[in-house]
């Protein structure tokens, strides 16, 4: 189940984001941390999370990946080195220019990690510059799980954990057409997508995916019928609303290019 040094990351995550907010400072959690706080409350969907040894088998978060706002970067830094008395990476600091920016707690070992404005993976997700201008205030203490799942779509070799990160969202999360808080807004990602055919692309590949691996466990008897129908209904209502958003210039543009040029940005493990 979930070990002693997971409930600790996760404490620390928020505790973070919480004495940030304290100074005005917009921080908020990312990654695999955001995903288990959006299903915690979800019984169903932290059943299933567990079930699929997500959890437990060693440790399941090993850094706290942030997000905040470039227009507060100093502040941060100030508040990251002065404040939480964090040690930096100057050179890995100095390698991303600014656009990443990296910590250590040494006294708990744990890495910190923080992104400014947008996540540059596979392809890049975007939040905003700026306070009360982006993304990151609909949801607190982690970005919203719409945000979530596009982390995990934007992803060209997607694995299988991501995949079950996605599906635990899915179970948690309703599929709807708008914004609004604890739901997955189909029409936001429809629109990111409709602009962008490269990750449209992977995103449909990658629900596709999804699908499939739910088809999977359930036929490994892995996860009940019902379950099953829930995930595979909200995927095809996403889909569905991806497929009926009209297309940019841009997106038909790239379109035709299709898979005979690179359509995604190659990503290394920063060491």
């Amino acid at each position: 189940m979930f070990t002693p040094r997971d409930e600790f990351m996760v404490k620390k995550a928020v505790e973070i984001v919480e004495k940030a907010h304290e100074k005005n400072l917009v921080l908020r959690i990312i990654g695999a941390i955001a995903v288990y706080l959006h299903i915690v409350d979800n019984s169903v969907a932290l059943s299933f999370y567990t079930s699929q040894s997500r959890l437990g088998l060693s440790h399941t978060f090993t850094d706290i990946d942030l997000v905040a706002y470039s227009k507060q970067k100093k502040q941060l830094m100030k508040f990251f080195e002065e404040d939480l008395k964090l040690q930096s990476n100057p050179r890995l600091n100095i390698i991303f220019g600014g656009k990443r920016l990296f910590y250590e707690d040494l006294s708990a070992g744990i890495k910190i990690d923080v992104f400014f404005d947008k996540l540059e993976f596979s392809h890049d997700v975007f939040f905003g510059k700026e306070p009360s201008k982006g993304r990151l205030e609909l949801d607190y203490p982690t970005i919203t799980p719409t945000d979530l799942l596009l982390e995990k779509l934007q992803i060209h070799n997607i694995n299988y954990k991501d995949i079950i990160d996605s599906i635990a969202l899915i179970i948690a999360h309703d599929v709807i057409l708008g914004e609004a808080k604890n739901n997955i807004n189909a029409l936001y990602i429809a629109q990111l997508l409709s602009d962008d055919w490269g990750f449209w692309y992977d995103a449909v590949n990658n629900l596709n995916k999804i699908i499939e691996v739910t088809q999977d466990l359930f036929s490994k008897e892995k996860i009940t019928g019902e379950l099953r129908a829930i995930v595979v209904e909200r995927v095809n209502k996403l889909l569905e609303v991806i497929n009926q958003t009209p297309k940019t210039k841009n997106w038909e543009k790239r379109a035709r290019i299709g898979t005979s040029k690179p359509w995604y940005r190659e990503v290394e493990e920063v060491q």
